[in-house]
């Protein structure tokens, strides 16, 4: 894939609003790559709902729990729920991070298997874990895997942005709509011009 400041002078040919979103991010935007797909998904669990700051000490507590601070599957699953709630889990995340420890083990999750996947397969194959919807996979594919053509049409905040930035004041299945057509625009790069409309400011 081509480095993302020649993708963002691309998006800014294809779309003079977009070029204009662009600009008002003054803070570079960087691959954060991640091949530990099976622990990426356990860590999205952890920050749903919550503040960056708080889901890291969350986190780590999480990750001192086990040998090398890694969350092994079979540790996980070893472990008492009691002892993950007192760390700060809720009951529902604690079923959830248990859902992807069992999956772990009787589905193959590495890097190089998930990597060969379209998107859509991807997101079919991992929504089926329990507390694993859409939006998280395509966090997943936008930001650990690196995939470049991603839209998460469901994300408040690109609506939000979006609806800012182009003037829209369509709901519902219209705005859906519109929003997808103009992200047509950007393909193959949906996934970069998604990056800076979440850190634009209006």
């Amino acid at each position: 894939m081509k480095p993302y400041h020649e993708i963002a002078q691309i998006l800014s040919k294809k779309d003079p609003i977009l070029a204009k979103v662009i600009d008002s991010v003054k803070t570079e935007i960087k691959p954060s790559p991640d091949i530990d797909v099976y622990c990426s998904l356990l860590e999205s669990i952890v920050s749903q709902q919550l503040s960056v700051k708080v889901a890291d000490i969350i986190w780590k507590r999480f990750t001192d729990l086990f040998d090398n601070q890694y969350p092994n599957a079979k540790q996980i699953l070893m472990t008492e729920d009691e002892v993950l709630r007192s760390i700060g889990l809720s009951g529902q995340k604690t079923k959830y991070m248990n859902n992807v420890a069992s999956f772990s083990l009787e589905n193959d999750m590495s890097f190089e298997y998930l990597n060969a996947l379209t998107d859509e397969e991807i997101i079919d194959y991992l929504t089926p874990i329990v507390g694993i919807g859409k939006w998280t996979v395509q966090m997943i594919l936008m930001f650990p895997m690196d995939r470049p053509n991603v839209f998460p049409i469901d994300d408040l905040g690109i609506q939000t942005k979006m609806k800012a930035w182009y003037g829209i004041e369509l709901e519902k299945k219209e705005l859906k709509t519109k929003l997808i057509t103009i992200a047509e625009n950007w393909h193959p790069y949906k996934s970069l011009a998604c990056k800076y409309l979440w850190r634009s400011i209006i």
